[in-house]
């Protein structure tokens, strides 16, 4: 599976590792689910990426030629890390030189296959060889940082006669020791390569990464996670498109819906999707005593309930231990421990006294600070 080939100084000391034929499944790097690492824009992006939490920091630069490379791009890394996984588990050796043929490529992220995917993804390899990376992502000394750019080289194979013999390329050395690692691997639903949008796409691979299989699944805050993405997006728009999503429900696998707290705060909470589960409404209980709009409508196939029936068995999700450090808002939990007991205090009085409620209680509902655009139109 692997071959001696010698080239460039680098290409001297790997050996080529020739990609396996078959159903693979597809597998997606950890690190690069959790952190800003890519445009989520098909726009020509220069302006850098800046991220800094706790002992991570982050910085991503393009080159004007190129720009910034996109999360669709990032799709032949994923492509990389599910062949590398596979060889191995397989008894195969790999290295990071990696040779195979465009078709292969594309028809793994669920691309056409005419000259004009070729050329597309001549690009996306050009986006990627030319996007650098600073970060402190498992760098065990204080204050380092490891630099690479997601491809080292690559270029067009030519087979005797000059006929076209494939694709290789050389990946760095970070991104090749984390898809080693078990621990920093996890498979994803190959439906993620039918997401159009580029949101849609880092929104997935979040959830993936944060709420995984976990009945309860997870939340974040609408701010923390305009950080975590990198968007050049104005929060005020961020957070519709944060909406617009939960009222979509596009994410393979997962379940989507808003809470406030009852200070206000916004969050996206997600789990994993029940097989056959009832369709989100757009009010959730949150165990806080509050209405929530979603920023849609009810489903016009519904009949209007008449409001929230708190039960005595709401609470707040367990926290997701599970995940990095830096998801679980360790700063946050004297605050939630005190918010659980006011909730639960909060919801004894509500069950006992149940107020019908009407259109002049309707009026003082909290609302939320993000309306949706005048054109939208309920169904």
């Amino acid at each position: 599976m692997a071959a001696r080939f010698q080239s460039s100084p680098e290409r001297g000391q790997l050996d080529l590792f020739r990609t396996i034929p078959g159903n693979v499944a597809p597998r997606d790097a950890q690190d690069l689910m959790a952190f800003p690492f890519f445009s989520l824009s098909k726009t020509h992006r220069v302006t850098p990426i800046d991220f800094a939490a706790g002992n991570v920091s982050i910085r991503v630069e393009a080159v004007p030629d190129h720009g910034m490379a996109t999360i669709w791009d990032a799709d032949i890394l994923i492509w990389a890390a599910s062949q590398i996984v596979e060889a191995r588990d397989s008894g195969f050796r790999t290295s990071r030189l990696i040779v195979a043929t465009p078709y292969e490529v594309l028809k793994f992220i669920g691309r056409g296959t005419s000259l004009h995917d070729y050329q597309r993804l001549k690009a996306a390899l050009d986006r990627l060889q030319s996007t650098t990376v600073a970060t402190s992502i498992r760098q065990h000394a204080e204050g380092r940082r490891h630099r690479f750019s997601w491809i080292n080289e690559w270029k067009e194979r030519r087979d005797s006669k000059g006929r076209p013999d494939g694709i290789e390329l050389i990946l760095p050395d970070w991104f090749y020791q984390a898809v080693l690692d078990d621990a920093l691997v996890l498979t994803i639903d190959r439906a993620y390569f039918d997401l159009t949008g580029g949101l849609d796409r880092w929104l997935y691979r979040l959830v993936r990464k944060h709420g995984g299989k976990q009945r309860h699944g997870w939340r974040f805050d609408f701010h923390h996670l305009h950080l975590k993405s990198g968007s050049l997006s104005p929060f005020k728009r961020f957070a519709f498109e944060l909406r617009n999503i939960v009222r979509r429900q596009p994410l393979p696998g997962y379940v989507l819906y808003l809470e406030v707290e009852a200070r206000g705060r916004t969050l996206l909470a997600f789990k994993p999707a029940v097989p056959g589960g009832k369709p989100v409404d757009a009010v959730v209980p949150t165990g806080t005593g509050r209405r929530v709009p979603s920023g849609t409508p009810g489903s016009c196939q519904r009949e209007p309930e008449q409001g929230l029936t708190l039960d005595r068995t709401s609470q707040i999700r367990a926290r997701n231990l599970d995940s990095n450090q830096e998801s679980n808002f360790e700063e946050r939990a004297r605050d939630v421990r005190g918010l659980i007991d006011t909730v639960r205090n909060s919801l004894t009085v509500n069950a006992r006294q149940r107020p019908s409620r009407n259109k002049r209680d309707l009026a003082h509902a909290p609302k939320l600070p993000f309306e949706a655009p005048p054109d939208e139109q309920p169904c």
